[in-house]
């Protein structure tokens, strides 16, 4: 056991920041037992969804720093700041991070009522006809609409971008034939992907999924170059000791490796990264100044 002030019987909450069947949330479910069972401590997952994450966010740099209310954090964490100047909290100093968790590629996933088999088809098609179709994202400035962005960019192509609250409802609109497609993790579709409800264009990544080997990836599909990845770090408030933030890296470098819950996550198209809390805060700057350079480079509005 690796448990922290074993006298303290409140409950170390796991916040995610959007609702239930998106990737954060599918992730955090996973990690929630076998992180229990190291801590010795009942561990819950805490649904707390809207703006882009910054709800969750704000209340975790608001909590007590004693270890027991943590952020799982979405790519939105780094993406934030670009979208809003005036956030609630500094995503730089409100925040010391405990694990980087998570690194995984994007599945652009269509409705079955969208033509073509693949993206490049898809991309022929939407060409010649401007603003016919559309995809969802999680929100204005997440990941999956810079990316969704990106792609429209150099295919040049004009789609309309409508924002959801969170993977889930994304992936609800897809399915109703609300948009066209949607740019999320594969764990978020899998079901609907086996069921023939939602058929997989392409992969964001550099390498195809082991479960979708006919599915080519973005570069496959006439981007050389082209690459987005999705990520998740855990958090705590930036006064937390560091006694119990290296308690806690340790539980979910643990929990990440352990082979069952490793196993899950893989089968899902997550890429356990499993590091420390220095490698999540340098990340977090790197995909800011990424994608705050391509908002500035490109003019993109990011309101919704």
């Amino acid at each position: 056991m690796v448990g922290i002030a074993s006298a303290d019987t409140a409950p170390i909450r796991l916040v995610v920041p959007f609702p239930p069947g998106g990737s954060t949330d599918i992730a955090s479910r996973i990690i929630q037992p076998k992180l229990a069972e190291l801590l010795d401590r009942n561990v819950i997952v805490e649904n707390k969804p809207g703006a882009a994450s910054q709800i969750a966010s704000q209340y975790v740099a608001r909590a007590k720093p004693d270890g027991n209310t943590l952020l799982v954090s979405f790519d939105t964490h780094a993406i934030n700041p670009i979208v809003k100047s005036d956030l609630p909290y500094d995503t730089f100093k409100d925040f010391r991070g405990i694990a980087f968790a998570l690194r995984f590629p994007l599945v652009i996933g269509a409705s079955e009522a969208t033509p073509g088999k693949n993206l490049k088809e898809f991309l022929a098609i939407a060409k010649n006809q401007p603003e016919k179709f559309s995809y969802g994202s999680t929100g204005a400035g997440s990941l999956n609409h810079l990316a969704a962005e990106d792609l429209k960019r150099q295919a040049k192509v004009e789609i309309l971008h409508v924002p959801f609250g969170g993977g889930g409802p994304a992936v609800q609109a897809v399915l109703g034939n609300v948009v066209n497609f949607t740019m999320l993790s594969y764990a978020a579709m899998k079901t609907h992907i086996a069921a023939g409800k939602i058929k997989p264009l392409a992969v964001t990544g550099t390498t195809r999924l082991p479960d979708l080997p006919n599915t080519p990836t973005v570069q496959e599909s006439g981007f050389p170059g082209y690459e987005a990845y999705s990520w998740i770090g855990i958090f705590a408030p930036a006064a937390t000791p560091d006694d119990v933030a290296n308690t806690l890296t340790t539980a979910f470098q643990k929990a990440l490796n352990d082979s069952e819950v490793k196993g899950k996550l893989t089968a899902l198209g997550f890429d356990v990264v499993g590091t420390d809390g220095p490698s999540v805060d340098k990340y977090t700057v790197e995909q800011y100044k990424r994608w705050d350079k391509f908002v500035k480079e490109t003019g993109l509005s990011l309101t919704d």
